[in-house]
């Protein structure tokens, strides 16, 4: 009988071995174009849906603002996003692609391409992994949600 109390047996220290592994292989690609992991996320969801609110853009990464702030910053200071105050609503804080960032995304692709190369892994697997790793984390987040009363 397997202990389930071992290291290796434990989903939480596979999860977080790979995070690492798979971090430190986007980091060359990122770094020659400037940008840092969390960066990264940052650039890849504003390529999905630019215009956002920090408020948004947090939720969306699930991280909050005080954390985001300042790699927002320093995005801004390279010259790939603009933060302003929306005309919608002055309290919120929008975040915008300025055009280098909406050009960054092309020169990024081969990134995420190489990433899925070093991961030795055919792309059916890779998209399945993908697909039940948003699963597990879309379940816990409910069960989170459940036991603290957030909805």
């Amino acid at each position: 009988m397997i202990d389930p109390m071992l290291l290796d047996q434990q989903l939480c220290f596979a999860l977080y071995a790979a995070t690492h592994a798979i971090t430190r292989c986007y980091s060359p690609g990122l770094k020659a174009l400037g940008l840092t992991y969390p960066q990264y996320l940052v650039m890849l969801v504003l390529w999905q849906e630019d215009a956002l609110t920090l408020k948004a853009l947090a939720e969306r990464l699930d991280l909050d603002s005080p954390t985001l702030t300042p790699l927002l910053k320093r995005l801004e200071g390279a010259g790939y996003i603009t933060r302003a105050r929306s005309r919608i609503d002055e309290r919120a804080l929008e975040i915008r692609l300025t055009d280098t960032g909406r050009a960054l995304r092309e020169q990024a692709r081969p990134v995420h391409a190489g990433v899925a190369e070093q991961s030795g892994l055919p792309p059916d697997v890779f998209a399945r992994m993908r697909t039940e790793l948003h699963m597990l984390s879309a379940h816990l987040k409910r069960q989170d949600q459940a036991a603290h009363g957030a909805g």
